[in-house]
């Protein structure tokens, strides 16, 4: 079993996106909500879509969504959503499909333009 901890705080997930290339960042809001903005590097799985798309055979998750697949150890799975609550019930999905460190920024999309803005 991984950390307890499931979530990620807005200057870890900065300090991941700037350092580390084996981050995956997956936005689960709807694309609608995600037309509107984004945080770089993410990919957008709906909330509704995380078991079948994280099950997908990773050729074609790389197809569809132009990354590499995570492995279920992969050390930075992180999700999120416009406050938080999405993202923590996309990371309890991949964590039952066996992604033991997937995390949730739980500030989400409206902590993360809040701070970017200033």
């Amino acid at each position: 079993m991984g950390s307890a901890d499931s979530s990620i705080t807005y200057s870890e997930l900065k300090a991941l996106l700037e350092k580390s290339s084996d981050l995956l960042l997956i936005d689960v809001r709807s694309k609608e909500e995600v037309d509107r903005g984004k945080i770089p590097a993410s990919i957008n799985i709906p909330v509704d879509c995380v078991e079948k798309e994280l099950s997908l055979d990773p050729a074609a998750f790389k197809a569809k969504f132009g990354v590499q697949k995570p492995a279920p150890d992969a050390p930075h799975l992180v999700f999120h959503c416009q406050i938080g609550r999405r993202g923590a019930m996309a990371v309890q999905k991949a964590r039952a499909l066996g992604f033991q460190n997937a995390r949730n920024y739980a500030g989400g999309y409206m902590e993360w333009s809040n701070k970017e803005r200033k």
